[in-house]
């Protein structure tokens, strides 16, 4: 693991089977998408890259999103095994939209890593700060906090690895997105997580543009509320790798559980994502628990590593 890891926070790392995407394609499909998701489409301008958040009609999440905006069509970028139900669910609601909803078959490749631009060029491929299609050619950029990353379709996987790429597992992926603080739908994040928990209302939501589904919700907390949960870090303080869905305790309450877990060449110890109470601050001492271990860690702030600095 330790070579890919490094190919992808110091190189190129070449990533599959880690996101879906989904094409809206037709005359209506900006102002049919602008009345569903949480972005405000109008305000991004053609060939431009946002996040989004698709909620259900009561306010709590259903997918997390990418969105590319492009003529007459927009493309949705969903994590892996999610591009199918998305569009089944977006299908639920459209009435009289001349719009067509279908998940995109073709196998999605991912660069990560400061020298993704370079291969990108040595391959003859654009380099957009925002998407390009051509055909059935797709080049996207949806960076990782500071890390570069692109997603590229109609591409072999073995042109890129001759312009540079090396191919990087799963274990590898999942440590710079845990560090990154990088949510998985149907992992770290659920149908019963509302926005705010996601920390990912910032860059997802927009509170200027109208309504859309799920709206009242999240207007509601953002005015006056809070949640009671909020999606953290966790840093084990041991050079042991507790199971996925292990518990964690505080003053001898469960306080949360982890989902993601991974080992952190740049901190050097295991780390995890948690849905944690909000009363465990960053900083706050914590147990991991699970059947037949325990062992003691620190709750922080995502992200937990600085993309820039390596």
């Amino acid at each position: 693991m330790t070579a890919e890891y490094l190919s992808a926070r110091n190189g190129a790392g070449l990533v599959t089977a880690h996101h879906d995407l989904v094409s809206v394609q037709g005359p209506d499909a900006e102002s049919f998408l602008q009345n569903i998701i949480s972005q405000d489409l109008a305000a991004l301008p053609e060939g431009g890259v946002g996040r989004s958040l698709l909620l259900g009609p009561e306010g709590k999440l259903r997918a997390v999103l990418w969105v590319l905006k492009g003529e007459n069509e927009i493309v949705l970028v969903a994590d892996r095994g999610r591009g199918e139900p998305l569009a089944a669910e977006l299908g639920r609601y459209r009435f009289r939209v001349d719009a067509v909803i279908e998940p995109m078959m073709n196998e999605v490749l991912g660069l990560w890593g400061p020298s993704a631009g370079t291969v990108l060029e040595q391959a003859n491929l654009p380099n957009p700060t925002g998407w390009v299609r051509s055909g059935n050619r797709l080049v996207a950029s949806i960076p990782l906090g500071g890390l570069a990353r692109f997603l590229i379709v109609g591409v072999d996987q073995e042109d890129l690895e001759r312009a540079g790429a090396r191919r990087v597992g799963s274990l590898a992926v999942d440590a710079i997105r845990v560090e990154a603080g990088e949510p998985v739908m149907g992992r770290d994040l659920d149908e019963k997580t509302i926005p705010q928990e996601s920390g990912l209302v910032s860059e997802t939501v927009s509170f200027t543009k109208g309504c859309y589904l799920g709206q009242e919700l999240v207007a509601r907390i953002d005015s006056r509320g809070h949640v009671n949960r909020l999606l953290r870090g966790i840093v084990i303080q041991t050079n042991i790798l507790p199971p996925e869905t292990a518990e964690i305790f505080a003053g001898g309450s469960r306080v949360g559980r982890l989902t993601s877990v991974a080992e952190s060449l740049t901190l050097r110890a295991p780390v995890g994502l948690a849905l944690v109470r909000r009363e465990v601050v960053p900083g706050s001492e914590v147990e991991v628990r699970w059947e037949g271990g325990s062992i003691p860690a620190t709750v922080r702030q995502l992200p937990l590593a600085n993309f820039t600095e390596f």
